[in-house]
């Protein structure tokens, strides 16, 4: 994908943009972000939420899904996220990879990583995706 559509991400408002995620690269084959840590993203005990990761993990593998689709004139809609939780973070910045597992017509599946500092790994997870047609309406 071109420079501009990492910018266009980056510049959205919303979720990515109030948890301080940067997208890095943005492709059908592979999507990169960070986040520096910080008392928002963490939970009663001073540790990262695991719905940041959730959330981190989602958005990535979205963006990779909707990277494939839009050029085939659909849009994606995540049917099923399951991501596990590692290592405990209370600091530092982290980092995550999605890449595909399938692009299919119908629908697509991305499995995702987000990694500390020292490359250790925090959580990993699968997303699944129902490929529209991109006139259809959501709801």
């Amino acid at each position: 994908m071109p420079r501009e559509f990492v910018a266009t991400v980056n510049a959205l408002s919303g979720w990515v943009k109030e948890m301080g995620i940067v997208i890095l690269t943005a492709s059908p084959e592979e999507v990169s972000c960070e986040w520096e840590v910080s008392e928002r993203h963490h939970q009663a005990y001073g540790i990262v939420h695991g719905g940041v990761h959730c959330g981190v993990i989602e958005t990535i593998a979205s963006i990779g899904a909707a990277a494939v689709a839009h050029p085939r004139g659909q849009r994606v809609v995540g049917l099923e996220n399951n991501t596990s939780f590692i290592r405990a973070v209370r600091s530092g910045k982290l980092h995550a990879i999605a890449k595909p597992v399938t692009r299919g017509r119908s629908s697509q599946g991305w499995k995702a990583w987000i990694r500390d500092e020292k490359e250790q790994i925090v959580a990993q997870g699968r997303v699944r995706f129902l490929c529209m047609d991109g006139n259809r309406t959501f709801g």
